[in-house]
């Protein structure tokens, strides 16, 4: 194991940063994993203008989920979101980050 993957296991470990989630794939069974829930505020632009909104983001180790895929939920403290887009990983390919929305 790296010194990175030893890293990471450490933070996704840490109560204070990460928590209990469910991962299901689209058809698949429920899974329990661990993620670090990010609700940053994001600007966009568009034409002249810059649009507010709220994000839901998660990081999620590769090593729990080697390939989430646009659609499949994630349930975190009750709460149900859908994967939207392309999960994007790390450079050392170690997690994911994932772009929610409400289920």
């Amino acid at each position: 194991m790296s010194v990175f993957a030893a890293a990471i296991d450490n933070l996704f470990g840490d109560p204070n940063i990460a928590r209990d989630a469910t991962y299901i794939a689209d058809g698949g069974a429920p899974k329990l994993v661990r993620v670090v829930l990010r609700r940053a505020d994001d600007i966009t632009d568009f034409g002249a203008a810059r649009v507010w909104s709220e994000t839901t983001r998660i990081d999620l180790r590769v090593a729990e989920v080697p390939a989430p895929r646009p659609g499949d939920r994630i349930e975190i403290d009750g709460e149900c979101f859908n994967i939207q887009g392309e999960p994007v990983r790390d450079r050392e390919r170690l997690v994911w980050t994932l772009d929610l929305r409400p289920a």
